[in-house]
């Protein structure tokens, strides 16, 4: 996590990365389960991170990263992120217990992924959008309040995936 700039003080970008904190938390009983090579563990470990993770990349695309993708200076890392959220989801899925070499292309992905927003894109990001771009970036974000089921804001304008699912699989509707 980015500790150097204070990106993290903007609200949405603060959520993000303590999401991904949880994610990697509870990717530590995904890896346990493969491990053990318990199917039963895995399946549940593993809707947990789905359950995390599939809600936090719908909320980045739709929000933050639309709003940078209109920059040209931004548009092409943003696209490479939002294709990595499609690799993580094939990844996730590939897992079966007692692979720990599909565990840990996972995992590397995903922390690299993780590092790739935290130490690269934030802290852009805080630096790029003005305040007209933060309120917007809010307004459009998925959030959950109190554990209730993620909404959306109207968008002022594109498409946004608020109607796609968020918990049960991944932001392109494949389920896991």
């Amino acid at each position: 996590m980015c500790s150097y700039c204070g990106c993290d003080s903007i609200e949405v970008i603060g959520r993000f990365m303590a999401e991904h904190v949880e994610i990697i938390n509870a990717n530590g009983e995904l890896r346990a389960a493969v491990h053990a090579g318990e199917a039963e563990a895995l399946e549940a470990a593993r809707s947990v991170v789905a359950g995390l993770l599939w809600p936090h990349t719908v909320a980045e695309e739709v929000g933050l990263f639309q709003v940078m993708a209109r920059d040209e200076v931004y548009a092409s890392h943003i696209a490479s992120l939002c294709a990595e959220h499609e690799s993580l989801a094939v990844h996730l899925a590939a897992i079966t217990p007692g692979d720990d070499a599909a565990m840990t292309l996972f995992e590397n992905e995903l922390r690299d992924h993780i590092d790739k927003e935290d130490n690269g894109l934030f802290p852009a990001a805080a630096i790029a959008l003005g305040g007209p771009e933060w309120i917007e970036v809010h307004e459009i974000t998925p959030h959950s309040h109190d554990g209730d089921t993620p909404h959306v804001h109207p968008a002022p304008s594109g498409h946004t995936h608020q109607d796609e699912p968020v918990a049960a699989g991944h932001p392109g509707g494949s389920a896991l």
